[in-house]
């Protein structure tokens, strides 16, 4: 797979995360994780620093949500996908995680 094929990240309005600002997500690649039902956001960081790359080109690099209706092989096959807040402890949410 190469980085064209992966998914694109088309809106994270996780306001908290350090890779986030008013135009989107700047990480070059997330990786979607979580456990108890959750599709987290394991690359949120919630500093005041902000990091990333200048330009906004983040795409889904790995999901370990093997129970997720567009993971293959660890690897996400949506078109692409939506990052927002979630609730309690998942301060960022996969909006895009379907269960099987």
């Amino acid at each position: 797979m190469t980085t064209t094929e992966m998914p694109a990240v088309s809106e994270c309005t996780v306001t908290a995360c350090s890779y986030n600002d008013h135009r989107g997500c700047h990480a070059f690649a997330i990786t979607v994780s979580g456990s108890n039902g959750a599709a987290d956001c394991g690359t949120f960081i919630p500093l005041s620093a902000k990091g990333g790359l200048p330009k906004i080109v983040s795409q889904v690099g790995a999901c370990t949500r093997a129970d997720c209706v567009h993971n293959q092989n660890l690897e996400c096959t949506a078109s692409a996908v939506r990052v927002g807040p979630g609730e309690g402890d998942h301060a960022a949410n996969c909006l895009t995680y379907t269960t099987r």
